[in-house]
Formats: structure tokens, C-alpha cells, sequence
């Protein structure tokens, strides 16, 4: 049975989002630990790609801090495998589909499982050409997350009825980055998910505060945070670690 429904088990899911190798593959590993250690219920690890069209600038400027680093894909993979030995909540990869194209659904798939994987997030892959790699990676038990955005409407019902892991809804229109307010109609949103699958929903894109985390746990099962996280690890870099503890722990027990 895959992990990622474990992460929703316990009440309202944190889930926080790094960029793998940001400042460097040592620092990442204690970052994410310290993630765990402060309650997140599942972490996306974003594998670094040149071109992340879903990312504004400060996850974009951690992939290029990354690349820059030399990290690669089969770097990433020795990563997680040591961080999946160490913890127990759900991992899931959140990187571009011409990542896995170039690598290989296959190779790259296999390699997931082997490294403690549930499951992958593809931004840039359309909900009508999922099913070439999610044939495949029902072959190694990990699950290809759906998102659904603002603009997806008549679509809802139908990308939430397929969904597997949880439905990752998309707060609000343009790219990834920390916003002072979100104007979307989150909880119609929810709403129509939630009549098409028993599947969680949690919200992401722009949440960066615990009145914000609080406010959007209220209407799903749990919520996401990235570009917050990724901005605490720019300004400390190899002292990150403990700050990013500490906002975990804080915007986890927002919603607690």
C-alpha cells in the first residue's frame, strides 16, 4: 500500500516543499530531517531543472543555487535514500516531466521506488498525457499527484476523479511565491473536488504564514508550503536547518 495517505492519518497534513542540493546535498539532508523532526506529514523534493515554468523567482534561484552546486538526478536519488532511512512520513518527487522523459519513465521510476519515493509531482504534464507515466509507475507502487488550478473548472470533477495520493489544488493563477493574499475561491474548489473523490486535497502556491495555513486547513486536508521555506534557506544557507525547524514546528501547530 503506498505511504502518501498516511500523511492526512493524523488530522490537517503540513507539507513542505525544498528544492534538492539547495545550498548542498549535505546541508538539504539536514534541512529535510529537521522537516520531519518539526512535524511535517509529507516533504516534496524538488529535483532541479533549468527551466521550472511553475516557479517564480526564489524556487527558481534554488534551482539554479542547486544546478550550480552539481547536483543531478541520480545525486538526488542517493539523497533521499539516505533520508528515507531515517524517517517515516511520505516522500514525493516535484520536478518537470522532461527530467523523467531524458532519464527514462522506467529507469527513473525504479530508481524512486529503490530511494523511498510514493510518489511524483509533474507541473508541467497535461491531465490527458498522464497516463504514460502513470502506467509505469503503477508498476512501482508510486503515485503521479494530480494538480488542479483556478482555471481548471469543468475540469475539476473529472482530474479529482482520477486522482491519485491527494489532489494538489493550486491557490491561486501565475507561478509559485509567497503572497500577502489569495483571492481564489478555494473552498468551491474543494467543494467540487471533494464530491468527485474521497482523495485528501491540500493547498498550495502562496502560503507562507500560520493565519494563512490555519485559514485554508479549514476548508482542506492539509496544506503546502514551499516558497516560504526555500526563502529561510537563502538567507541562512548552511545554518538553515534550525530556522527552518522552527517555522515548521510554528505553521505546523497553526493547524494542529
Amino acid at each position: 500500500m503506498n505511504k502518501i495517505s498516511k500523511a492526512f492519518e493524523n488530522g490537517k497534513a503540513f507539507i513542505g516543499f525544498v528544492t534538492a542540493g539547495d545550498p548542498n546535498m549535505e546541508v538539504s539532508e539536514e534541512i529535510i530531517l529537521s522537516m520531519a523532526s518539526a512535524g511535517c506529514d509529507l516533504i516534496e523534493i524538488g529535483i532541479p531543472f533549468s527551466d521550472p515554468i511553475a516557479e517564480g523567482p526564489v524556487i527558481q534561484e534554488a534551482n539554479l543555487r542547486s544546478l550550480s552546486q552539481g547536483t543531478t538526478t541520480d545525486k538526488v536519488f542517493e539523497l533521499t535514500k539516505k533520508i528515507s532511512s531515517k524517517v517515516d512520513i511520505p516522500l514525493v518527487y516535484m520536478t518537470y516531466l522532461n527530467v523523467l522523459f531524458k532519464y527514462g519513465y522506467d529507469k527513473f521510476l525504479q530508481n524512486a521506488k529503490d530511494a523511498g519515493i510514493s510518489g511524483v509531482i509533474i507541473p508541467d504534464m497535461p491531465f490527458e498525457e498522464k497516463n504514460e507515466l502513470q502506467c509505469v509507475a503503477e508498476k512501482y507502487d508510486i503515485e503521479v499527484v494530480s494538480l488542479i488550478a483556478p482555471t481548471s473548472e469543468d475540469r475539476i470533477k473529472t482530474i479529482a476523479s482520477e486522482a491519485q495520493g491527494f489532489v494538489y489544488a493550486v491557490s491561486s493563477l501565475g507561478v509559485t511565491g509567497t503572497r500577502s493574499e489569495i483571492k481564489t475561491d478555494l473552498k468551491s474548489i474543494t467543494d467540487a473536488v471533494k464530491s468527485a473523490t474521497d482523495i485528501p486535497v491540500a493547498i498550495g502556491f502562496g502560503i507562507n504564514t500560520p493565519e494563512q495555513a490555519k485559514k485554508y486547513a479549514a476548508i482542506a486536508d492539509g496544506v503546502i508550503v514551499g516558497s516560504a521555506i526555500v526563502k529561510i534557506i537563502a538567507e541562512y544557507k548552511e545554518n538553515a536547518p534550525k530556522h527552518v525547524y522552527n517555522y515548521v514546528k510554528e505553521m505546523k501547530n497553526s493547524i494542529r
